[in-house]
């Protein structure tokens, strides 16, 4: 059964401004002046092109084109700063360090180092203009997606970055560690809300956002998530599990077994993640995520279907609850 969605979160949220503690990201720092280069080698997306201030999403595969991670990657100026799904940082620090050969680069864990807060909404500018100093909320707004600055909070370091990953766009905020608890407090002495786990797992379905260890694992290649536009560059140089995209995409002519899709269901159950998902009386897929929408008012899923079964409008049923395949994203983002 899923959680219950509070509404006032929610609403703030997707209408004015909410923050979510993002205790649950990883986060490593790559120094040296060949990080750029290093990380260029090993990411799908053009790490050389960035300048300080700007970033992009990547993925890290493994040389038969399956995700070891997907990443958000900022230049800082003296180092890129990468996150991702804490649950594989581990994993992801051990494989980089097994690339450093001659190469000036170091490799630092800052996940207990510091705190991140996203804070989304139409007024997330505002709120973090009124706690973060360094920053206006003219320059928030100027801020392209994954463009980042850094800034001061009571007295110590902050760095501000554009983010659309939660599925309402807005900001991470970086912060030293003892320092967390102090930025939360602020945020909801401004009238920001603390956006809670089921609340923000809505959001981040509605907007068809996948996420590394519900959506996408190690046996995912990111074509059948669909994340390539954003995460792949096809004009970059070579990098770790290029050959299997390549040959997809040419060869293949970017057909793949199965794809992320969404799916709208009918009545009030909403089928659990690894329900079965069923298409003329056979298994097709499997539920990745799901949740009763509050902007919907119906259940819906992300989950991965056999491609011949992908076309939106396709009927299909999960734990017995009828449904169709649905355009991604379900709401549009704000």
């Amino acid at each position: 059964m899923a959680s219950t969605v509070s509404a006032g979160a929610y609403d703030a949220a997707r209408r004015r401004a909410a923050f979510i503690d993002r205790s649950d990201r990883g986060r490593i720092v790559v120094s040296g002046a060949d990080r750029r280069s290093y990380l260029h080698g090993l990411l799908t997306n053009d790490i050389t092109a960035l300048h300080a201030g700007q970033g992009c999403y990547a993925a890290y595969l493994t040389a038969q084109g399956r995700m070891i991670a997907d990443l958000h990657v900022y230049e800082l100026g003296d180092v890129v700063l990468l996150t991702m799904a804490g649950a594989v940082k581990d994993t992801v620090m051990t494989k980089l360090d097994q690339f450093i050969f001659a190469e000036d680069v170091q490799l630092g864990d800052v996940t207990a180092t510091f705190a991140q807060v996203a804070v989304v909404g139409p007024q997330a500018s505002r709120a973090v203009s009124q706690v973060v100093s360094g920053v206006t909320q003219e320059a928030l707004d100027a801020l392209p997606e994954h463009g980042n600055m850094r800034a001061q909070f009571a007295g110590g370091s902050a760095i501000v970055a554009r983010v659309s990953d939660t599925g309402e766009p807005g900001f991470d905020v970086f912060v030293e560690r003892p320092r967390a608890s102090e930025l939360e407090t602020a945020l909801a002495a401004g009238g920001i809300e603390p956006l809670d786990e089921p609340a923000a797992e809505s959001i981040r379905i509605e907007s068809g956002v996948a996420a590394f260890t519900r959506d996408m694992d190690e046996d995912t290649i990111p074509l059948e998530a669909g994340i390539e536009s954003r995460a792949i560059s096809f004009t970059k140089g070579c990098y770790v599990g290029q050959e299997v995209i390549i040959r997809v995409l040419h060869r293949g002519h970017g057909r793949v077994a199965r794809r992320l899709v969404g799916v709208v269901f009918g009545g009030s159950a909403v089928p659990a993640p690894g329900a079965a998902i069923h298409a003329g009386g056979r298994e097709v897929g499997r539920v990745t995520s799901s949740t009763l929408s509050p902007a919907l008012q119906r259940p819906i899923a992300l989950g991965y279907v056999q491609r011949d079964h992908a076309e939106p409008g396709t009927r299909v049923c999960a734990a017995g609850a009828e449904g169709a395949v649905a355009a991604l994203p379900f709401v549009a983002r704000g």
